[in-house]
């Protein structure tokens, strides 16, 4: 890739205490539990899982009767389940967080949650009949309340805008989008901080639980919905308890294995990153021209565990978009500094190259958003017509088949224990007078009137968004949020705009994207027998133990790393997208760089047209199209992730090649483990990073 020789510069710095320090934690013995959310579209262990359905439910038939049958709500929420489900959500959160902040790219972890709940408590139950204690049996019912409570906690570490929105407040997101910028103004800065994070994830999370209870019933029974991840974990569930220890032993093994490897090798790869740029996070895989393009392999287990849980589709996509803009289209643009814009700019400038990495990427997720909100919306109200036309034919249908079918049994426990439309009708009117009290008291830039429309408005946007993705597995919560975005900050003004826009973004994501994971916690429910009231009620638990764990795991990060540098690790690159987007809505084009507007356009068709071809195209050939949203991300970040996570899916397609049933047996296992490992390890990084120890060697290559 390059001419001339290469030199290895090993840096040792005389920090005995570094050394000491490491010795100390190397020797510890460190209990862990795991993960691994945008998610569009299932992996494919999932989509095998979602095609094996009915022979799980012939297993299912054939366990005793005690282990198949629901409990009362009351007992299928158990403390050793909440204690669980605090630890495995805990945990997630801090892993979920680090991704977040890094690339912004969290895959779906339902199932890893199931897994881990299955194993620790099946572990934690033998281990105390070894010990002569009586232990309750661990059924089915108790595996999905502990994975809904562990998701429902780590997902507001997901989208609770830690890496978005709120961190688009903060003074170095408004320094990196211009200062000079109409609309970025000095009031328009928000630091973060643990007290109204947590009072503002309070306040907006929990009214989305109450939006859709009414349409419980309606969504999961009459129209069937698929919801294909709930679905996914339900399958998961019930054949962890069908098949016995024999997988599970098999699944503890491998995920002990590439956990025990990953966080070893976080652990060693630390010791060579001394200083910024140094260690294998930044090693010239392909030479040192493309390693100044991103073009190289990081090391980085993560990613390589989150690239076997994502499709290939997803993995190939990111791919496709660094090459794209990176190998492509930026070394063409940086050709014409001089001519496109001035070149003594900085490089975080938003007037040069910068800009068009950041409003490219808009222009890509905007098509792409707009493109399937409209394609759901559509499909949404087209099936309900339909669903709803045919719901008498279907019932007559049903009426003359005889016998209690699966389906029915399913649906009879599901509604045994109903939840009463009231608690969903005053839940929603008290959390939402609560939030329109407060909301403007911490953001005086939104006034309490925009607050009153959003959220007389998010009911029916939350129906349509749960319905969609109980079709298509697409939760488009986001899209929402970005079209309340610019329409409060083109409607606020230049002066408050900004904020105005960020806030009111962050009130639509969170009623629509909670209502949404709620209800495919039903159809998990419905599938596995758990009573909907339990299911509601570790929500609200999850919820509440993660609007305190996420701001306390993102602080972890923002205090001992250098979070929204652009040159750094910890990135966070939405943060300044959305602050971008809240921008181009105060004041319009005019804050897009030279002939940015043009491309712009183009890569906005190009979203609009791929998904066209996905679509209407033979199946033979829309199965190739990528996917803009997610060609998105490397447009800003960088290649080197793409690399990583391309390398995972290259690792699960020869597997599936070389053992397709034992792929799909230790895919999850596997890729749990290299994840949580090398994630879990950034905490005692962290801890060090705080206390001033520093790696004792900087590993780095240097031209000659």
């Amino acid at each position: 890739m390059i001419g001339g020789r290469i030199r290895l510069v090993f840096t040792v710095f005389s920090d005995a205490q570094s050394l000491c320090y490491f010795g100390h934690i190397a020797a510890t013995t460190v209990r862990v539990m795991p993960m691994i959310s945008p998610s569009s579209g299932l992996s494919m262990e999932e989509e095998k899982k979602l095609e094996i359905v009915e022979r799980d439910q012939d297993l299912e038939d054939q366990q005793p009767a005690a282990e198949i049958h629901s409990q009362p709500w009351t007992e299928q929420i158990t403390l050793r389940g909440v204690f669980v489900s605090m630890i495995i959500g805990i945990t997630f959160s801090i892993i979920v967080m680090k991704l977040n902040l890094t690339t912004g790219m969290v895959p779906n972890c339902n199932v890893s949650a199931a897994l881990l709940a299955f194993v620790f408590v099946r572990t934690w139950t033998k281990v105390l009949n070894k010990a002569g204690f009586v232990t309750k049996p661990f059924s089915r019912q108790e595996n999905t309340i502990i994975q809904t409570c562990a998701v429902a906690c780590y997902s507001i570490a997901v989208g609770g805008g830690f890496a978005s929105y709120l961190l688009g407040l903060n003074r170095t997101t408004y320094e990196l989008s211009g200062v000079e910028n109409v609309g970025n103004n000095r009031n328009a800065i928000k630091e973060p901080g643990f007290g109204w994070m947590t009072g503002f994830l309070f306040v907006v999370c929990f009214v989305g639980l109450f939006v859709l209870i009414p349409l419980r019933k309606i969504m999961i029974v009459d129209l069937k919905l698929t919801y294909p991840s709930g679905l996914a974990t339900a399958v998961l569930i019930n054949g962890f308890h069908s098949q016995g220890d024999k997988m599970s032993k098999k699944q503890v093994r491998g995920f002990t294995k590439y956990f025990c490897i990953s966080f070893l090798w976080g652990l060693f790869k630390w010791f060579f990153s001394g200083i910024e740029d140094c260690g294998f996070e930044q090693f010239p895989t392909f030479g040192l021209q493309a390693w100044k393009q991103t073009f190289y392999f990081d090391f980085s287990t993560t990613f390589v565990g989150a690239g076997m849980i994502c499709s290939h589709l997803v993995n190939v996509s990111l791919l496709f978009g660094a090459v794209l803009s990176f190998g492509l289209m930026y070394p063409l643009i940086d050709r014409l500094k001089g001519d496109w814009f001035a070149d003594h700019l900085e490089e975080t400038n938003m007037k040069g190259l910068y800009g068009y990495k950041v409003f490219l990427s808009i222009a890509l997720i905007l098509g792409d958003g707009i493109y399937n909100f409209t394609k759901i919306l559509i499909s949404t109200v087209l099936n309900v017509h339909e669903r709803m036309k045919s719901k008498n034919h279907k019932n007559v249908v049903a009426d003359r088949q005889g016998g209690p079918t699966e389906d029915l049994k399913q649906t009879e426990a599901f509604l045994v224990e109903n939840i009463p439309m009231r608690i969903g009708i005053i839940g929603y009117i008290v959390f939402t007078i609560i939030s329109i009290i407060i909301i403007p008291r911490m953001f005086p830039q939104l006034k309490w009137y925009y607050a009153v429309v959003a959220y007389i408005f998010a009911p029916s946007l939350a129906f349509c968004n749960a319905f969609g993705a109980g079709l298509t597995d697409i939760n488009m919560a986001y899209n929402y949020g970005k079209v309340a975005l610019f329409i409060l900050a083109a409607v606020t003004g230049k002066e408050n705009g900004v904020v105005a826009g960020l806030v009111g973004c962050g009130i639509i994501k969170s009623v629509i994207s909670v209502s949404c994971i709620l209800m495919q916690d039903f159809k998990t429910a419905h599938y596995t027998r758990t009573s909907p009231r339990a299911m509601f009620t570790c929500q609200v638990i999850g919820i509440a133990m993660g609007c305190v764990a996420a701001p306390l795991s993102f602080f972890l990060y923002y205090k001992a790393f250098d979070v929204g540098n652009p040159h750094g690790e910890f990135k966070a690159p939405y943060a300044l997208i959305y602050r971008n987007m809240a921008i181009i809505g105060v004041q319009g084009f005019s804050a897009l760089p030279q002939h940015c507007l043009q491309l712009c356009f183009g890569f906005f068709a190009f979203a609009i047209g791929v998904n066209m071809v996905r679509d209407f195209s033979p199946k033979k050939i829309g199965k190739w199209m990528p996917l803009p949203m997610v060609m998105a991300v490397p447009f800003l970040v960088g290649a080197y992730f793409a690399i990583d996570m391309f390398i995972g899916t290259l690792v699960v397609f020869v597997w599936q090649k070389l053992d397709s049933k034992k792929a799909e047996l230790m895919v999850p296992a596997a890729a749990s483990g290299l994840i949580c490992g090398e994630g879990l390890w950034t905490l005692p990084a962290a801890i060090l990073a705080l206390v001033r120890i520093k790696p004792p060697i900087c590993m780095k290559f240097v031209p000659t």
